[in-house]
């Protein structure tokens, strides 16, 4: 008989064949001739299982579930709690917007370790104190939007609440704490979802212990080998606690600017340009390297505008970029910080969240006439921060707002900036991140010009960012 040669494309459905067999299905395409139907017609929901427990519960062969794609949704959980959720590299998000939605006077958690204790009744009363500065500041916040932006002709209120909701909204979320309750959807496959429960069963706090926990038994119906033998992690849990002891005794200096970068390769243009003709010759890289090396400035020029000056609106650039890396310190309100985790192509290491750092005040927080309850807020959270950051500064953290600076250390690479810098600088973003991405990207071109200088970047200045949205930073 002749062999088939005839290409097909087609679907594994979900709907059809469980998680664990098309994981096996696509696993045994390895070594089986047959037809990746013909595999997966042979295969049980047993004979599933007991492959997954030899080979990658039994050898370690985890790349095995990354064919099992599992759906998470988490409803009600803090915005403390997603950050862990949220930290893996190899998933997908979408999260309740607080530039478009509204909270509720006590949509906020509680954490257990409070329970019974002294410091129950202080966290509650400062919750709910953030809680109704925030509703009270929605309405005096969109008037004051609507004196600068009225309805437009034909426009009703609904219409006009709707094309400027996120001007008021993205205002207020400034006192809401980050112990205001969120909704999050969550799409990876099996072994991320693994790594993630883990890091949840390790975690230091009751709540993201307890959602790891339930994110381990409800995926077990869709994968119930994959995710069976599950448990916190000693190494991160000891080496947390040990490298908490030893940064005990560093000094705690104020930050001297909002974006510094601290390294970069001064070579990396020369690199990047270099991998770029790489890939399309037979040379070595250190014979492209050399023959980049002396072209002169306008010949880099001329190279760089062939890698990146045809490059659309929504066009990736080349891979080749990401041979050039960046590190940066950046300070930003604790708001700004939700927009910026989303990017995890990048190396991310934040500080915890903290009081230490003083707040972000909006402009039109006191354009509102709101300025003193404003402030009377954040010196509550503040002061009950600093009460409970001396008996437990983990779940201190619930209670900081959004306004509060945070420092966070990060490394990504030129490609990854570019994504960074051209979304979170333009018009529709919020303005505390659009100063971060648009300084930057001031950083990266004052030492990689030429490169650098393709960004699409709207033609504003974050310096300008900062007058028209901030009383204070």
């Amino acid at each position: 008989m002749a062999e088939d040669f005839q290409r097909r494309i087609y679907m594994l459905s979900p709907h059809q064949l469980s998680q664990e067999t098309i994981a096996v299905t696509f696993a045994k395409t390895s070594r089986s001739p047959l037809s990746f139907r013909e595999i997966a017609a042979e295969l049980s929901a047993e004979e599933s299982a007991r492959f997954h427990e030899k080979w990658v519960v039994g050898y370690g062969h985890a790349s095995v579930a990354e064919h099992a794609v599992l759906h998470v949704a988490f409803e009600n959980v803090s915005r403390l709690a997603i950050e862990c959720i949220e930290s893996n590299r190899l998933a997908s998000y979408t999260e309740k917007s607080t530039r478009y939605q509204t909270w509720g006077l006590k949509a906020y958690h509680t954490p257990e370790e409070l329970s019974g204790t002294r410091y129950e009744n202080l966290y509650r009363t400062t919750c709910d104190l953030l809680f109704r500065s925030y509703r009270a500041s929605l309405e005096p916040v969109r008037e004051r939007i609507r004196e600068k932006f009225p309805l437009l002709e034909d426009e009703d209120d609904a219409k006009w609440d709707v094309r400027i909701r996120s001007s008021y909204v993205d205002v207020c979320r400034f006192l809401l704490p980050a112990a205001a309750l969120a909704n999050v959807g969550m799409t990876a496959n099996a072994r991320a979802l693994a790594h993630a429960i883990r890091k949840m069963l390790s975690h230091p706090l009751e709540e993201v212990r307890q959602i790891g926990q339930a994110v381990q038994a409800v995926a077990q119906n869709e994968v119930p080998t994959l995710l069976r033998y599950l448990e916190p992690v000693p190494y991160l849990q000891e080496t947390s606690r040990d490298l908490e002891t030893r940064a005990a005794d560093l000094a705690n200096d104020a930050p001297q600017e909002a974006v510094r970068l601290h390294s970069h390769d001064p070579e990396a243009e020369l690199q990047v340009l270099a991998a770029a003709l790489f890939a399309h010759t037979t040379c070595s890289y250190e014979s492209a390297l050399s023959h980049v090396r002396k072209l002169d400035e306008g010949g880099r020029n001329e190279l760089a505008r062939s890698m990146l000056g045809k490059l659309d609106r929504f066009d990736a650039p080349m891979r080749a970029l990401e041979h050039a890396n960046y590190t940066f310190e950046v300070l930003l309100d604790q708001g700004a910080y939700l927009e910026l985790k989303r990017h995890r192509i990048m190396t991310q290491t934040p500080q915890k969240l903290s009081a230490e750092f003083g707040y972000a005040v909006p402009r039109l927080i006191v354009e509102a006439g709101l300025e003193k309850d404003y402030r009377e807020a954040m010196r509550e959270a503040a002061e009950t921060y600093q009460k409970l950051a001396a008996w437990n500064p983990h779940v201190a953290a619930y209670v900081v707002p959004n306004a509060f600076n945070r420092r966070v250390l990060m490394t990504l690479n030129l490609r990854e900036c570019y994504h960074l810098c051209e979304l979170r600088s333009q018009s529709n973003a919020h303005f505390s991140i659009r100063r971060i991405a648009l300084r930057m990207a001031e950083l990266v071109k004052e030492v990689h010009p030429t490169l650098a200088g393709f960004m699409r970047l709207p033609n504003d200045d974050w310096r300008e960012i900062e007058r028209e949205h901030f009383f204070q930073v």
